[in-house]
């Protein structure tokens, strides 16, 4: 499988490059900096120049079969890039996998009652933003992955992906390594899940 990385050299990006290689897939590694990018030179990556403030000159993505966006807001990026990349990549006819947060938009509250409140005071204003990237996500057909607070970690044995409507609401505020967000991902990029909408990663190291 060709995949199309967004975000590549966030720290969950990076890993979704790592991951997808060692699964045997070819990866076309998008970035605003192709000097940053993760596994230089190495067999099986292309990188390809791509700032989603420029949707005019973003790359052709036709021969790739699926876009896994780890798209984020950086510190140096100011408010609409997530839009801005829903945007762009809602023009893209091939499948997207969308990274989203637990606590915005439509999963508000999903968490639990200590957790939206730490969403609000660590996240704040970034929540909407969030919102409305992951409705362009949806409305252009995306599965849109709701993480819930990311650690350092492994991958979990026991990972899955819940969809949102089947999502319990814990009792303690939930958190997942960005190795297993990473390979649930990939897993949905291999084996879709039908009508997926927005998926909650699950599981720890």
């Amino acid at each position: 499988m060709r995949i199309a990385v967004l975000g590549a050299t966030g720290r969950v990006g990076r890993l979704v490059v790592g991951q997808a290689l060692r699964r045997g897939h070819e990866v076309v590694a998008l970035t605003r900096r192709p000097q940053s990018a993760p596994e230089p030179g190495q067999p099986g990556v292309e990188v390809r120049r791509a700032d989603v403030t420029d949707p005019a000159a973003f790359p052709d993505l036709t021969d790739v079969d699926v876009v896994v966006s780890a798209l984020g807001i950086g510190k140096g990026d100011g408010p609409g890039a997530l839009v801005a990349g829903a945007k762009v990549l809602a023009g893209v006819p091939v499948r997207t996998l969308w990274l989203g947060a637990l606590g915005s938009g439509p999963s508000a509250g999903a968490g639990g009652g200590i957790y939206q409140c730490v969403m609000k005071a660590f996240v704040g204003r970034e929540l909407t933003e969030k919102a409305a990237a992951d409705a362009i996500a949806l409305g252009a057909g995306a599965t849109v992955f709701h993480a819930p607070d990311l650690w350092s970690g492994g991958v979990s044995a026991g990972r899955r992906s819940i969809p949102l409507e089947d999502y319990a609401k814990p009792l303690l505020p939930p958190h997942a390594s960005r190795a297993t967000v990473a390979a649930l991902m990939l897993d949905e990029a291999e084996r879709p899940t039908r009508a997926a909408g927005i998926l909650v990663p699950v599981g720890r190291p």
